[in-house]
């Protein structure tokens, strides 16, 4: 199985935007795939559970069909930090818990298993764990999704500082572009392709018509598909 966590310089980055056309790529390709939203908050009363919509945007460009609270086991209805919101209900969230629902997951029969973080890369989940602690104990390749607006550089170069120094994996990154009115957008992607250490991946441009992911071959080859 092929599994990949996909993470944002920040909240609003476009996680789950590239998440969703990441699994509708694979099944141009023929290939089972299924999304995981570990830690969702902001979540709806629906058919007597709480469900999140970036959640249920992943189930639907997934070709693996699971029961929701396999695809998104914890999710809490303020649109507030997860830990917080945990915390308010009484769920100690936990990296063992996080290990135990993704073996859940993993058991749905899928050849390409795409985790969606929560936020930024530096997210808690208790009072000293952090998100990433979970990432880097099943030692999952990363993707780093870069929201392309004013201070993407502050927030790219600092993620990934992090992320080597944690000796995480990333195996590249994709400029989504957030903000149709960016000035020198062009300059800004310049710039962090010559300064970020990982290779860039795709683009996913602004756009009101159908999303299309401009691709690189880097990522075909990181998702293991043939051109």
């Amino acid at each position: 199985m092929q599994q990949f966590f996909i993470t944002g310089t920040d909240t609003d980055a476009g996680k789950t935007h590239v998440t969703s056309l990441l699994l509708k790529l694979l099944a141009q390709h023929k290939q089972r795939a299924i999304g995981f939203k570990p830690i969702a908050s902001g979540c709806e009363l629906a058919f007597d559970q709480l469900v999140n919509a970036d959640a249920l945007m992943l189930m639907e460009s997934a070709t693996v069909s699971a029961k929701y609270d396999i695809i998104n086991p914890f999710a809490f209805e303020p649109a507030i930090a997860p830990h917080i919101a945990a915390e308010q209900v009484g769920v100690n969230l936990s990296v063992e818990k996080l290990r135990t629902a993704y073996k859940n997951v993993k058991q749905q029969g899928a050849d390409y298993l795409l985790t969606e973080g929560a936020g930024g890369w530096a997210l808690p989940i208790n009072n000293t764990d952090y998100l990433y602690d979970w990432v880097k104990a099943e030692q999952l390749p990363v993707i780093l999704v870069v929201g392309m607006k004013l201070g993407c550089i502050n927030h790219a170069l600092l993620t990934a500082a992090h992320m080597q120094s944690m000796g995480v994996n990333c195996i590249g990154w994709i400029a989504n572009q957030v903000d149709a009115t960016m000035g020198e957008y062009q300059a800004n992607l310049d710039s962090l392709k010559s300064r970020l250490p990982f290779p860039l991946l795709a683009i996913s441009p602004y756009t009101e018509q159908t999303p299309k992911l401009q691709i690189y071959k880097t990522l075909l080859t990181a998702l293991a598909i043939n051109a």
